[in-house]
């Protein structure tokens, strides 16, 4: 049985370091580390990208920027790095739908890497809409995979 490929993007990975006042936020700070979890126990395989430690290495908290980038070491299962033709096509593509660079780049190493799921808690990212990945948030993941 092949285990469920996900990408989580910067914003995900920083959920825990919002203020945790709206129940939105709590609720996907939950999930997230959750998600978290099972990728620690070997439950999920994460996939990140020279992208992601990019965009963390300019994260200001430097305790949220030296734990993400150590658990994205140490549970990361694929590495995509950011050059590759084919996700500089598939950026392009998605960057002419209005979705920012950074974002069409961590979608597109996602759908390069045939993730089955791209975990974010970004509004903008979560109302793209593609038939190559599922676009979801923390909550929703953990709800559908617990079905």
């Amino acid at each position: 049985m092949t285990k469920t490929k996900i990408y989580l993007d910067c914003c995900c990975f920083n959920r825990p370091y919002d203020k945790q006042k709206q129940l939105r936020i709590s609720l996907e700070t939950q999930a997230k580390v959750d998600i978290q979890h099972r990728i620690a126990n070997g439950d999920l395989d994460l996939v990140v990208s020279i992208m992601l430690f990019q965009e963390n290495s300019m994260n200001k908290n430097q305790e949220a920027r030296s734990y993400i980038e150590h658990f994205m070491l140490t549970h990361g299962s694929t590495l995509v790095i950011s050059d590759i033709p084919e996700i500089i096509d598939l950026r392009a593509n998605i960057m002419a739908t209005g979705i920012k660079s950074a974002d069409a780049t961590h979608l597109a190493s996602a759908i390069y890497s045939h993730c089955d799921y791209f975990i974010t808690t970004d509004d903008r990212i979560l109302k793209y809409r593609t038939d190559e990945i599922r676009i979801i948030n923390p909550v929703q993941f953990i709800t559908e995979e617990r079905q």
